[in-house]
């Protein structure tokens, strides 16, 4: 039985991966720099997790000239701030599917956790918005790339949720949207139900135990036939 649905956020319960290639630009321009990233640019930089790492590997690739770790913090802070501003005024919502998936879960007593690469500002900033103010009432736990060591495709984050739920990877399932974030909650020995989203659609889910198109199907995989 499962105890407990454990979550991605960014391409998962919404499909925030272009506002934050907008929110990037935005603070690349506030900041003097002529640097633009396109979506097909960005795609690719998704394959390194975390903000701040994203900045430093286009540094590199790109051969721009070197910033210190803390020019790089103040410009993603920039980042999250202008992010922030995007997602309060109401250019995210939930992807179709999730708010009634989550809804069921609640009603049948079932935990639910966060692991993310994300900040706890863009997390607070994005389920205020579509979850309102209490949605901290509706997970046991959320596990933030900030809080972690290592971010995804290491398992840290996973196993900080798993800590926060209290429970065996057996009992729980994690949902997720790309092949980075399979490889952090397998290493955190958890099944995985995999979703395909806007920016991840092409990587290989074949890591997953179940990959969907979408997530209107999510009730289907997890919950028990007689609950619908």
């Amino acid at each position: 039985m499962i105890k407990a649905v454990i979550f991605d956020v960014d391409g998962t319960l919404a499909e925030t991966e272009e506002v934050h290639r907008l929110a990037f630009n935005r603070a690349f321009s506030n900041a003097g720099l002529d640097w633009s990233w396109d979506q097909e640019l960005y795609r690719r930089l998704l394959k390194v997790t975390g903000g701040k790492e994203r900045i430093a590997h286009f540094l590199e690739i790109f051969e721009k000239p070197p910033m210190e770790a803390e020019q790089i913090g103040a410009l993603h802070k920039a980042k999250t701030a202008v992010y922030t501003r995007m997602v309060e005024g109401g250019e995210v919502s939930l992807r179709p599917g999730i708010p009634e998936f989550l809804d069921a879960l609640r009603e049948r007593g079932t935990k639910l956790a966060i692991a993310t690469t994300t900040s706890l500002p863009n997390i607070e900033a994005l389920l205020s918005s579509t979850l309102g103010a209490h949605w901290r009432d509706r997970f046991v736990g959320v596990a933030a790339g900030d809080m972690v060591e290592r971010k995804k495709p290491a398992p840290d984050v996973y196993d900080l949720a798993l800590r926060l739920l209290e429970l065996p990877a057996g009992e729980c399932v994690a949902v997720e949207d790309s092949r980075n974030g399979i490889l952090s909650a397998k290493g955190a020995g958890l099944r995985v139900i995999a979703v395909r989203s806007a920016y991840c659609g092409a990587d290989d889910l074949g890591g997953a135990d179940v990959v969907l198109e979408d997530c209107r199907g999510l009730g289907l995989v997890v919950l028990p036939k007689s609950d619908g």
